[in-house]
């Protein structure tokens, strides 16, 4: 899917005939990798870029939110021990990329090739399910929490201006439907090769509002000359005794989506060279992007409880209310919205490639799902329009804006997405992969170790999934489809 697995027909069929030409020209090797595939050209510094691109995304903005149900004595622990295991998790998970021999042994390009090498059978099935499941609800998560952020630049404008007079309600569709029109036009970026500039771009913005919510947070503290919230969360009073229970489990799933992007961890891989091994750089890169976010997160959640307590909001910079500096917010909120724009992307481009790759299959002879239309675009050179990836793309991206539409509850969702994909995509297929690959002994020390792991995050999955549950059935209540303003 990434580098040379771009999916039109004319990067994906002719392998033998790329093999040819190589194998008699002795400068290939300045082109091609062994697998025939264009030369790897990705970094320590950009496969981190990518996955703090992933990581730092809209879970962010909840952390405090989820702090706040957990108290200061569980919440920062759950936060530190989510990021020990997603680390953990995630080397175990780059130690798959090569079947067999960690320097020579075979690829595989994504998450589901790890899979079928490693386990095989009903498993590939079952993971293909829920990684894509997964994938096609961070993007409605992420066009939910994109226009959230573009209507907090404009109520807090018009608050501004009114003097806090007006209550600025507005309809979130058109924001909406203004995201998927950007990211529509970015869908046809043919691969993940061809992104690190977007990645890069999105890393930046995620520093850059995560350091406003930071200094926001702190600047609350200090103007309320004391730390807000208790060591055991949100009071029973302001929620109920029942209320707590599943908001804390929720809790677990917001900070659980926070650190999901194992899903995309061998597809960003891919695009690493060697030498060093894939393995290696991938385990510098995860070091760095985890203790990176992990720090951030610390910092932004905890700084967000102690500025609002029981009060905190569901997303940070959106419940400032409408605090000045108005302007702060609004660059922060737009940040929130760039990076959004980038992270949907790097996101999407494994099931972009999954399904056109699966259509080259199945049609072969088609011209409408294989050929490519060279375009020269001035000032960018040419371009290879595939006709069914504009067409499927943009059919893709309109679902998720109209899914957005009808289910517009950003915390509920973001847990519910959290607690999906942690276990299953985060620890347990790792795990399993990790124990095929080294062919770890059944009922070893280690084996058992592994297995505790993996049994004791599905019990967190089952709860947070639960709590986000009980949390979007709560919302459906109140709200009327395509009638929702804020």
């Amino acid at each position: 899917m990434t580098m040379g697995e771009n999916t039109s027909a004319k990067n994906q069929l002719p392998h033998q005939i790329f093999s040819v030409s190589i194998d008699t020209n002795p400068q290939s090797g300045k082109w091609f990798d062994e697998d025939h595939r264009p030369k790897r050209t990705g970094t320590v510094w950009t496969a981190s870029a990518h996955i703090i691109t992933a990581v730092i995304g809209s879970g962010v903005l909840s952390l405090a939110w989820a702090i706040g149900q957990l108290g200061w004595i569980a919440g920062p622990a759950v936060m530190l021990l989510f990021s020990l295991v997603t680390y953990y998790t995630s080397i175990l998970l780059s130690a798959c990329y090569r079947s067999g021999d960690p320097v020579n042994g075979k690829r595989n390009y994504t998450y589901m090739d790890a899979v079928r090498a490693n386990l095989g059978g009903g498993k590939v099935k079952i993971c293909g399910y829920v990684q894509y499941v997964n994938l096609f609800g961070v993007a409605i998560g992420y066009t939910i929490a994109s226009s959230i952020s573009m209507m907090a630049i404009k109520r807090s404008n018009c608050f501004h201006q009114s003097g806090g007079k007006d209550p600025c309600h507005m309809n979130a569709y058109p924001y909406m439907i203004a995201f998927g029109i950007a990211e529509i036009l970015l869908s046809q970026i043919p691969g993940f090769d061809q992104l690190h500039w977007l990645s890069l771009v999105a890393a930046v913005m995620s520093f850059t509002y995560s350091s406003i919510g930071l200094g926001l947070g702190i600047g609350k503290v200090v103007e309320n000359r004391r730390v807000m919230g208790s060591l055991t969360g949100i009071s029973i009073g302001t929620v109920t005794q029942t209320q707590k229970i599943w908001r804390s489990f929720q809790a677990l799933g917001d900070i659980a989506f926070a650190y999901s992007y194992s899903m995309i961890l061998i597809e960003i891989q891919d695009t690493v060279k060697a030498p060093p091994t894939e393995a290696k750089t991938m385990k510098k890169a995860t070091l760095i992007s985890v203790a990176v976010t992990t720090l951030f997160y610390m910092f932004c959640g905890c700084f967000g409880y102690a500025a609002f307590g029981d009060l905190s909001p569901g997303n940070l910079l959106t419940g400032f209310g409408f605090y000045n500096p108005y302007w702060l917010l609004d660059i922060a909120n737009a940040a929130i919205v760039i990076h959004l724009v980038g992270a949907y992307q790097v996101y999407c481009q494994p099931l972009f490639a999954f399904v056109e790759k699966a259509a080259a299959r199945r049609f072969p002879d088609s011209d409408f799902v294989t050929k490519d239309i060279k375009i020269s675009i001035p000032g960018l050179g040419p371009y290879n329009l595939n006709l069914f990836r504009m067409i499927w793309r943009t059919l893709f991206v309109v679902t998720t804006t109209v899914i957005s539409m009808l289910l517009p509850f950003f915390n509920d969702i973001v847990g519910l997405l959290g607690a999906l994909g942690f276990w299953p995509l985060t620890v347990y297929f790792p795990v399993e992969m990790y124990i095929s690959q080294k062919k770890i002994p059944k009922w070893s020390t280690r084996w058992l170790c592994l297995q505790i792991l993996s049994v004791a995050c599905l019990i967190i999955t089952i709860a947070a999934a639960a709590g986000s549950i009980a949390g979007v059935l709560d919302d459906v209540k109140t709200i009327k489809p395509f009638q929702t303003s804020y």
